[in-house]
């Protein structure tokens, strides 16, 4: 079955992330890029972090696990969250793919009015720029030469996104040779997700894409239920009739974690999950057994997250 299943593309997770060679990791820049992502003084009004929407403590998911975030003075976000964790090898950013590193991701919600609602980056390096600590350490990691920027900025959160890696799912040791790490159901689940043609999209090490349509199938009773195709995804950017409900293909990865699912938070479990995108992406319905190995292979998926303490911020 290994075999069979390293044939699909399937895999252990890669030990490191690609790094782009404009943003070399340093345990500085890490460490800095850390601070950056609990600070709440990157938003407006002083509240809200990047970790408030992809909470790395308590649960720890990597997401709220809320339909919706709740960003500046209480305002609702229009998508759900997606996890930070193992963010740093998804091929495009965001749920409609508009920024294509981290580095570009990192900067969209420090200005958006629904999110952290700083007037624009400007506003956001003053901020910074008048923590002397802050201003120290963006010099010892970029040098002398105008370190205090917002392009420096994306970079140190986005090096340290690049250690947010969950290695060893029973998955991945299963992959590595020990048999007993798969469960049996989990097994039939394994192969029964390449038989119906989940790993089209949901492929590699990751079980993750580019883009897909989705729904693919219109007017089944999930999208009416959950009005899935109310959001237009990538047209919204591109405003290519093409890309009409047009979205980046999530990580199965610690799927099992981040309920609710979907672009826009609708479904709470992920058995309910499981049938919506048997039916509306291959017009199956399942048995309820095939769901549950489907499900029990998923939950094989979920990795160990490396423990993260809330660090010590500048005055």
């Amino acid at each position: 079955m290994i075999n069979a299943a390293l044939s699909l593309g399937m895999g252990p997770l890669p030990e490191k992330p690609p790094i782009p060679e404009d943003n070399p990791m340093t345990p500085a820049k890490v460490a800095l890029g850390k601070q950056l992502f609990f600070e709440p003084r990157l938003s407006k009004n002083s509240k809200i972090s990047c970790n408030s929407c992809h909470n790395l403590t308590d649960a720890a998911t990597g997401t709220d696990n809320q339909p919706f975030s709740t960003g500046f003075n209480g305002k609702k976000g229009g998508r759900n969250s997606p996890t930070v964790w193992n963010a740093a090898f998804n091929l495009v950013q965001f749920w409609d793919g508009r920024a294509a590193t981290l580095e570009e991701q990192a900067k969209g919600p420090l200005i958006n009015p629904v999110e952290m609602g700083m007037e624009n980056h400007g506003e956001v390096m003053k901020r910074v720029s008048a923590i002397p600590s802050y201003a120290e350490q963006f010099t010892e990691v970029f040098g002398k030469e105008n370190p205090l920027t917002i392009s420096n900025l994306a970079k140190a959160i986005a090096a340290y996104e690049r250690t947010l890696l969950t290695p060893n799912a029973p998955l991945d040791r299963f992959f590595r040779g020990d048999r007993k790490a798969l469960s049996v159901p989990a097994q039939r689940g394994m192969r029964l997700v390449s038989q119906l043609g989940c790993l089209g999209c949901h492929n590699g090490p990751l079980f993750h894409g580019l883009y897909m349509s989705f729904p693919l199938i219109s007017g089944t009773e999930y999208d009416k239920k959950y009005g899935f195709s109310k959001d237009l995804g990538r047209f919204e950017v591109t405003r290519n009739p093409e890309d009409k409900n047009k979205w980046r293909v999530p990580s199965w990865r610690n799927v099992e974690l981040t309920a609710p699912y979907f672009h826009n938070g609708s479904v709470d479990t992920l058995d309910e999950a499981v049938r919506v995108m048997a039916k509306t992406q291959l017009g199956r319905d399942l048995k309820h057994s095939q769901v549950g190995d489907i499900v029990a292979f998923l939950k094989s998926l979920t990795g160990e997250r490396p423990k993260q303490v809330e660090p010590e911020l500048p005055n």
